[in-house]
């Protein structure tokens, strides 16, 4: 029923909108109408200034800035642990070169019969490298200390323990394997 009644309207009305375009100037002379009235604020057209090309070049840098602050080399976590601790730079040094000393001797006496064994200890010793980044972060992070430096040379200790069980057991091994090779007659 209102659709009727709206139809009805423009029907009426047809012919009679204003479809024309204003005539040129025709800004400028609603302007200059507007600012002979009192109490009304002059309006002034926009002019191409050079604040805009420069609010955007400042802004680009501003965002290369702090982007490029976001890639800068942060120091490594070694480094930041030699900063907290010298002594924990250096017996990390000291425990990592022999523990990849003796990851060298297992791979190197790994055989058929031992890499079982040896499988298993690398996968213990990926377990307590992991553990030992965590204990580095906690270090950075402001942790207790003492505790975790405690608990750091704990963990390079039980990965040489580790290692050195391993060995001993590959020893046995290969001991036992010569003595039945010796016993067996032809």
């Amino acid at each position: 029923m209102k659709e009727d009644r709206i139809e009805e309207m423009f029907k009426s009305l047809q012919g009679s909108f204003d479809t024309k375009e204003p005539d040129t100037g025709h800004e400028q002379r609603f302007l200059k109408k507007l600012s002979n009235e009192s109490g009304v604020v002059k309006l002034i057209p926009k002019k191409n200034s050079w604040w805009r090309p420069l609010s955007i070049a400042a802004s680009i840098m501003l965002l290369f800035a702090v982007g490029a602050s976001l890639y800068t080399n942060q120091p490594s976590i070694d480094e930041q642990l030699a900063e907290i601790s010298p002594e924990v730079s250096q017996t990390q040094f000291y425990f990592a070169s022999l523990i990849e000393d003796q990851i060298k001797e297992l791979e190197n006496e790994s055989t058929p019969e031992t890499k079982k064994l040896v499988d298993d200890a690398m996968l213990q010793l990926n377990k307590l490298e992991i553990n030992y980044k965590k204990l580095e972060q906690d270090l950075l992070n402001g942790g207790n200390s003492k505790q975790i430096l405690s608990a750091m040379i704990t963990n390079y200790s039980t990965r040489i323990d580790l290692l050195q069980e391993v060995m001993d057991k590959i020893e046995n091994i290969k001991t036992f394997k010569n003595y039945d090779d010796e016993n067996i007659t032809i």
